[in-house]
């Protein structure tokens, strides 16, 4: 695609050089803004039996708005400072973790007070226009971020912000060159997710059929006695974990986070290793040691070998991982359960696999929760999970055969997840060179080599 004929220095900084025929302005000029509302959660009035759309700043991703998950009434509407928005309108997010987050509102709808919609002028601006200009504008508009944890913007500087403004003719051009790019790029990151998905299905099924079928289809099979699980290979047991554990620390939760106290804490010595560890699948992150000697005193029992397995037990529950020995010598912390396996009997890398992937585990942790939200893993549900125990060099034929064959799909999927953020990165770049001007699409027409 061509550039401007022609360009002229800004006294932007956001845009040094601008189309000649380009000006520029505050959203103020071009648009009114106001925030949303919150009708009080206390009076059910407000909520209940509601059909009014009601978005929170989190709905906003950057993307169109389709739907909405929460619903107010017409009297929570009346009974707080919320207001109707009407369809084709940006939003942005104006706090927290989502501020500078941009939406593009597809139906009549209300917000929080942390969303300010920006309703355009149709005589001077097009809203898909301006959507895609404030998808280029994140900087710009966290720049007037203020405050602690939840830092964020005002409406005030939501008015203050600026941004391009070609004539009105070329504004719809770029929205629908950029529509048209943007849709085609999208509908291709979707197909590669799919993909993804079915890679995830068929990762999946490779690990069940081996957990529980075993290598050799012709073995002949017996009754697990689990109607839950069914059959298994003749010359495999079910047994519960806890029968599996080594006899001495076989299991162990973390010290009580209050021996933990930042006053004890040290730069260096032994590392205290938490879920962030193992969620992350990074043994390297972390800043939080104790003294060596007051490990020997009073942390030695949380200490975590070459082979342990480690659980996370609250919020992101079931996320496990092995230690191995060249990981930086540590405890554990209070979120964190380590097992500990008898290598005579049980190969711990195959438990967290089956804690992780395996559907009869998935089940029995599901029956653990009937009923009630489970706040976590506990030593308890996890010693009297009943797992599937070939011998252990069938366990380790089976590890071998789970890792070569996952391998195959986790390389297949790692580069479909690069194609997916060079695409992402492709499509920000299209947006950002079209509404700044990098680029003319002014005699631009949907061609089928587009």
């Amino acid at each position: 695609m061509k550039s401007y004929p022609k360009y002229k220095p800004s006294k932007i900084v956001w845009y040094p050089e601008i189309p000649e025929n380009w000006d520029y302005c505050k959203v103020k000029h071009i648009a009114n803004t106001y925030a949303g509302g919150t009708p009080s959660t206390v009076v059910d009035s407000f909520w209940h039996n509601g059909d009014i759309p009601w978005l929170p700043s989190g709905k906003l991703q950057n993307c169109e708005i389709i739907s909405a998950e929460k619903f107010i009434t017409n009297e929570g509407l009346i009974g707080s400072s919320t207001k109707w928005i009407k369809p084709n309108t940006v939003l942005v997010a104006l706090t927290g973790a989502t501020c500078a987050n941009i939406g593009y509102l597809t139906f009549q709808a209300c917000a929080n007070q942390s969303v300010i919609a920006v309703d355009e002028n149709p005589e001077k601006a097009n809203s898909r226009f301006l959507y895609y200009m404030f998808l280029n504008m994140r900087s710009q508009i966290l720049t007037h971020q203020t405050g602690g944890a939840q830092a964020g913007i005002n409406d005030s500087d939501v008015k203050n912000l600026y941004l391009l403004n070609p004539s009105l003719e070329e504004q719809i051009k770029i929205a629908d060159y950029l529509d048209y790019k943007t849709n085609l790029i999208d509908a291709t990151i979707e197909k590669k997710k799919r993909l993804i998905e079915l890679l995830k299905e068929k990762r999946q099924a490779v690990i069940n059929e081996a957990v529980t079928k075993g290598l050799n289809p012709n073995a002949p099979m017996k009754d697990s006695g689990l109607e839950w699980l069914g059959e298994i290979p003749e010359n495999w047991e079910v047994k519960k974990v806890k029968y599996l554990l080594s006899s001495e620390n076989g299991i162990k939760i973390g010290p009580f986070g209050s021996a933990l106290k930042l006053d004890t804490l040290t730069d260096n010595g032994i590392k205290i290793y938490g879920q962030g560890n193992v969620i992350k699948d990074d043994f390297t992150l972390g800043h939080r040691y104790i003294d060596p000697e007051r490990f020997e005193k009073d942390f030695k029992q949380y200490e975590i070998l070459d082979g342990d397995i480690l659980i996370t037990m609250m919020g992101t529950t079931g996320k496990s991982k092995v230690f191995n020995s060249s990981y930086e010598k540590g405890i554990l912390d209070s979120h964190l359960l380590r097992l500990r396996f008898n290598e005579d009997l049980f190969d711990g890398r195959l438990f967290s696999i089956l804690l992780e992937q395996s559907d009869y585990v998935f089940q029995q942790l599901a029956l653990n929760s009937v009923g009630s939200i489970m706040a976590g893993l506990n030593s308890s549900i996890v010693k009297e999970l009943i797992i599937i125990t070939p011998k252990l060099e069938i366990q380790k034929e089976i590890l071998n055969y789970i890792d070569e064959n996952c391998k195959i799909i986790d390389i297949i999927s790692s580069k479909i997840l690069s194609q997916i953020e060079k695409l992402q990165t492709y499509r920000q770049s299209l947006i950002s060179e079209a509404v700044t001007g990098k680029i003319d699409v002014r005699e631009w027409q949907i061609k089928k080599n587009n």
